[in-house]
Formats: structure tokens, C-alpha cells, sequence
């Protein structure tokens, strides 16, 4: 039932899909690409389609995680790569189906990029009941503390690459010499760099309140939520605390605005479906991910979004 479009809807396959939620401090797992491990060194943030990891725990050998790849990259040898952080809340994630993407499971196969969406909320598979994921509305989700890179090699060996280093905006490298060669694979990255800053700024960030002042925020999930800082001293727990982004319609199209200078914006969709493709033009750059380009005066309602948490 989980592998047939035809049971989408069926009350007991939805009712077996509810039991896997996800909470705050649900620890999440989406595979990458080398070519996504250098962005995502280089500033990219959590988005698109993601795991529970206790729904892949099993999943061990890189034929098998690479599986789940989004970007239909070819495996870089026997390696597979994973981006894996902690849930801040769960109304950051949703099921790729209906109701929340009621036309993602009919976009036309020319315009799809890795596996087919099942819109069952399960993963395409012959072997596995793996209940998948997509961030809200396909955004950026700010990258939480104490996020890794982690990488598989045959045998099930789980290698810690690199943490995530919030205040500093960078990240930590943790792998030593002996995995110089999988360092390697990653396109522009050097292998010998203790510390990557990142240089992409990133679209979505935190913010909360002390005192009705705002700060810029950083979640370490499950319960610690405070103001970024370089001093721990400063590092005060904020009462309240948001996701902030940008927001446009392009055409009619709800959007997401990732970057834009006075003249182009980037755009991705927040609900992609043939009808939205057809009069944007946008283009599929991962599983699901729908992005375009288009002229700063053409956005209408174009806006500052906070999408508040209950702490």
C-alpha cells in the first residue's frame, strides 16, 4: 500500500503514517551529494526532502542511503554522505503529499528530478517502510547547533566530517588524516582546513526576544533556545523565537526569496505543481525543489515572514 499511488488516500495507510512525527529534538537525516556537502560547507541550509534517522538507522552501506539522494548525482565511489541535525519544531516539517502539496505527486516526469513521489508519505522502496519528509513548504531551515556532515563507507563505518559551529558560522572539522581520501571527493573544499567558514549567507534565520528587545537567535534542540553570541556570558535564553524569511508572489506564485540584488531575485516555489511550473518556469534542481529567477518588480506582496514557535 505504501508503494501505490492508488492507496494515497487510504484511512489505514494514513493512520499507519501519523505515527512516525516528528517533535522537537527529533533528530533528522537528509542524504547529500559531494557537490551538496560543499554547499551546505559553504552556507546552504536544511530544505527539501529529509529522514528521521531512526527510519534509516538500518541503512548502512552507501548503495543503499545513496538511494536516497535527491539531486540525482552519481555516488561518489563507495562513499554517501549525510547532513543530519535536530528537529526545532515540528511545524518546520510536512508530508510530500496531500493535503500540504496537493499537486507534487503530479508534476510530469520531465520536469521530476530523483525518485518518483509516491505522495503516500512513504519513500520508493521494495524492502524498506520509510516514512519521508520535506521541510514546510520546501523553506531553508536555520541550521541548528551541533548539526554534523557525516560520511559511510562499506561496511556500515559512520565517519563524523564536520559540526556546525553557530556562533563562529562555520564549521569544524572532526575528521582526522585517515580520511583524508573521502575529504577529497568534495569539490573545492580542502581537506586540510580545520575550520570552513561559511561564505553563503543564509536565506531563513532566528530571532527571540529578552524584554521585548529582538535578537538574532540560535536552537540547540531540544530545550536550549538563546541569543547568538561569541561569549558564553552573553549567550542569554530567549522568551520567545521565529523563523524569519522573506516571502513573494511571482505571477501569482507563493514563493520563498532566497537572494535577490536591486534588479533578480531567486525564487523558490512553496507548493510546485505543473500549474505553478508552467507559468514560472521553474526549473527542478532537487527532488521536489523548484527555483527561478525573476525581476525584483515583477514580486507583488513581497514581504518579511516570522513564523513563530511555541517554546
Amino acid at each position: 500500500m505504501s508503494q501505490s499511488a492508488d492507496h494515497r488516500d487510504d484511512p489505514l495507510l494514513r493512520q499507519i503514517r501519523e505515527t512516525a512525527a516528528v517533535r522537537r529534538g527529533t533528530r533528522m537525516t537528509k542524504v547529500l551529494s559531494a557537490a551538496q556537502v560543499a554547499g551546505h560547507l559553504a552556507g546552504w541550509l536544511p530544505y527539501g526532502f529529509c529522514y528521521r534517522s531512526c527510519d534509516i538507522a538500518h541503512l548502512h552501506e552507501p548503495a543503499d542511503l545513496t538511494l536516497l539522494g535527491t539531486d540525482g548525482a552519481e555516488p561518489s565511489g563507495d562513499v554517501a554522505f549525510a547532513l543530519r541535525w535536530r528537529a526545532v519544531d515540528p511545524l518546520d516539517y510536512e508530508i510530500p503529499g496531500s493535503p500540504a502539496q496537493p499537486g507534487l505527486t503530479m508534476i510530469q516526469a520531465h520536469n521530476r528530478v530523483g525518485a518518483m513521489i509516491l505522495g503516500t508519505g512513504f519513500s520508493p522502496s521494495n524492502e524498506d517502510l520509510v516514512p519521508e519528509f520535506i521541510t514546510a513548504g520546501f523553506a531553508d531551515l536555520p541550521m541548528p547547533a551541533n548539526a554534523q556532515i557525516v560520511a559511510y563507507v562499506p561496511g556500515g563505518e559512520e565517519i563524523l566530517l564536520y559540526s556546525y559551529q553557530p556562533e563562529q558560522h562555520g564549521w569544524l572539522r572532526l575528521a582526522g588524516p585517515r580520511w583524508r581520501g573521502i575529504l577529497d571527493l568534495l569539490p573545492g573544499v580542502s581537506p586540510d582546513r580545520d575550520y570552513v567558514p561559511c561564505t553563503t549567507p543564509g536565506s531563513a534565520r532566528l530571532v527571540g526576544n529578552i524584554k521585548d528587545k529582538e535578537y538574532e537567535a540560535v536552537a540547540d534542540p531540544p530545550e536550549e533556545f538563546r541569543v547568538r553570541a561569541l561569549t558564553r556570558a552573553a549567550r542569554y535564553p530567549v522568551s520567545t523565537l521565529s523563523r524569519r524569511a522573506e516571502q513573494a508572489l511571482w505571477r501569482g506564485v507563493p514563493c520563498w526569496v532566497l537572494q535577490r540584488d536591486e534588479t533578480w531575485a531567486r525564487l523558490r516555489l512553496v507548493r510546485p505543481d505543473n500549474d505553478t511550473l508552467a507559468a514560472t518556469g521553474a526549473r527542478g534542481y532537487e527532488r521536489g525543489v523548484y527555483e527561478a529567477w525573476a525581476p525584483v518588480g515583477e514580486l507583488t506582496d513581497h514581504h518579511i515572514a516570522d513564523i513563530p514557535y511555541v517554546l
